[in-house]
């Protein structure tokens, strides 16, 4: 069972050359790879589970920044090493004209927020493993970002 998931079809052909380097770097040639595939269909699949795992671990561990967007809501995560640190932006006013799905009104939000605009910040440990956290953050409707957007926020505080 992967940490993480597997990789798609798709992701392993994108990531054919470093899946060839993990199998080299384990010491198992091209021809070794077909005799797995074809003989050991368990063996195989585990080997696509460790590489996967690999590949996003890789990932999770550069994340600095994430965003979760919604019509009357964003929030901006920044991801330390011991916690995540949150800068949301939401309306007071349930009937104002609010679209945090659309990148101008943020844009605009930010440098010049409408009325009934709040800002507002907290912070938290980590729950899990913070990589097994951002991954459940990420399947959840998180974004991996910059980092602008949490700056630009912070600067509203």
């Amino acid at each position: 069972m992967p940490k993480y998931r597997l990789l798609t079809l798709d992701e392993l052909t994108e990531l054919e050359k470093e899946f060839v380097e993990y199998l080299v770097l384990n010491g198992i040639t091209a021809d070794d790879w077909v005799k797995i595939k074809e003989n050991d269909k368990e063996d195989a699949e585990r080997l696509i589970e460790l590489f996967s795992d690999v590949v996003f671990e890789g990932i999770l561990r550069k994340v600095n920044y994430l965003e979760y967007r919604a019509e009357n809501f964003v929030h901006a995560f920044q991801c330390l090493q011991d916690k995540l640190v949150l800068v949301a932006m939401e309306s007071e006013d349930e009937e104002a004209s609010i679209n945090f799905l659309d990148s101008a009104f943020i844009q605009d939000a930010t440098v010049n927020p409408p009325d009934k605009l709040i800002v507002r910040t907290t912070s938290k440990p980590y729950s899990k493993a913070r990589e097994l956290e951002l991954f459940d953050m990420i399947q959840a409707g998180c974004t991996i970002s910059d980092g602008g957007l949490f700056k630009a926020l912070c600067l509203k505080l």
